[in-house]
């Protein structure tokens, strides 16, 4: 764990090295990826079956259907403790009701030339989520997912997820019989990303892949834009904490080891004015981590990529929180409103002592897929936009033909295209 002081002189020159710090997959990766891609691609469900017993050690049937059946998500549903399902439910009304306010609104209008311009926004056909399993079998991913994709109209929801050793998690069934998934296919991977986009005998293609996943998926995905969109890259989980020394500092242990646990390779940083709070957080953190059934994984993280950074003054902090751009940002100070109005890069922002980033995981209602590895200055998180795509549409009668035609006309013989000329020529007659 680092700990990095503004006054120091060397501090920019140190900072830098931890912005430019990627902690992803390297081309090893990339390689084995694009193996994987090739023999989906040319072998389609014999290469999956090869794959998937190679890596998840379980065998799929030579003949017959692979998808997980309906009724089982039902069954897994009403299975549930009440308080559990109460909770998925819970955290599914809050995540759709926030989604449907992100529904954006077609467009008809004429313009002072007479000419009538708009958009209208469809939703693709069929969307494919990437639900991680093993470690990391999350039902709250698979709402987060598939509820969007639902808001935003998608008639087909298409669920890959890997089932080490046939087994998989009876919490994600639920979640999927929840929000109303049409297929699960018990497929991991590279192999899985490849199966949705290019499709096979038994898997029809989709038009979007979105959904987290290790190294391999991301970089999958990566590969395969274009053949399908996709929501983003995604990278190892990052929490940024910026607090004052009026906090509980087991809050903000708890808060920086929420991401921690996710990945050894994940990051969370604390950025604070007060040294002596900042010691009291790392010895809460090494004292929560070592009761946390997680603590392999959070220690690892920590000790590799965790940091604190002690500031003079708070107002140092937003410059700092604005280079790493992090997927999640708490601002636990007195009046977060200020920090927050000069933080322009953040995947989300969690406002107050009382808002710990694991409630936005969960029930709060904004989506949890977020940009990570400084993508946050030029992405956003999941929304319903990321199923959706906007057709624009021009209508024109003489009289506005007229107006602007010639001016096309010009521009088409200015750049050498004549045939572009003639056809708006010709109407002009």
């Amino acid at each position: 764990m680092q700990w990095l002081r503004t006054s120091d002189a060397d501090f920019e020159k140190k900072f830098a090295r931890v912005v430019a710090d990627r902690r992803e997959s390297g081309g090893d990766v990339a390689k084995t990826v694009y193996s994987i891609l090739g023999d989906v691609r040319s072998s389609g469900d014999e290469a999956l079956a090869e794959y998937t017993e190679r890596y998840d050690d379980f065998t799929l049937p030579e003949s017959g259907d692979w998808r997980i059946d309906p009724d089982r998500c039902r069954a897994a549903f009403d299975a549930l403790d009440a308080d559990l399902r109460e909770a998925l439910e819970l955290a599914a009304q809050r995540i759709r009701a926030y989604h449907e306010a992100q529904l954006p609104e077609n467009r008809d209008y004429t313009d002072d030339a007479g000419v009538r311009l708009g958009a209208k926004w469809t939703a693709v056909d069929a969307a494919g989520l990437y639900v991680p399993g093993g470690r990391a079998a999350y039902p709250s991913s698979l709402l987060m997912n598939a509820i969007p994709a639902k808001v935003a109209g998608v008639e087909r929801l298409v669920i890959a997820t890997p089932t080490p050793r046939g087994e998989i998690n009876e919490l994600v069934l639920a979640a999927a019989h929840l929000a109303g998934v049409d297929e699960i296919w018990p497929i991991g991977g590279a192999q899985a990303i490849a199966a949705l986009a290019y499709g096979t005998k038994r898997i029809q293609p989709v038009d979007v892949i979105t959904g987290p996943g290790n190294a391999f998926v991301a970089e999958a995905k990566r590969q395969l834009y274009g053949v399908v969109g996709i929501d983003m890259v995604a990278g190892p989980s990052e929490i940024l904490v910026i607090a004052d020394g009026k906090n509980d500092p087991d809050w903000i242990a708890a808060d920086l080891l929420s991401q921690a646990e996710h990945d050894p390779a994940a990051q969370s940083i604390l950025i604070t004015d007060d040294p002596v709070f900042a010691r009291e957080v790392e010895d809460c953190v090494d004292v929560q981590s070592a009761m946390l059934s997680t603590n392999k994984t959070a220690r690892a993280s920590w000790q590799s990529h965790g940091l604190i950074v002690e500031v003079t003054n708070l107002s140092e902090a937003p410059r700092l929180a604005n280079a790493l751009a992090a997927e999640h940002i708490e601002l636990a100070v007195d009046d977060p409103e200020s920090l927050f109005a000069e933080i322009r890069h953040a995947g989300s922002v969690f406002l107050g002592r009382m808002t710990p980033e694991a409630v936005g995981d969960y029930v709060a209602g904004p989506n949890h897929v977020l940009p990570t590895g400084r993508r946050a200055r030029f992405s956003s998180g999941l929304s319903v936009l990321d199923f959706m795509k906007r057709t624009s549409f021009i209508a024109l009668d003489k009289g506005a033909l007229d107006k602007i035609g010639p001016a096309a006309v010009r521009l088409a013989e200015m750049e050498g295209l004549p045939a572009h000329a003639k056809s708006v020529k010709l109407r002009l007659k």
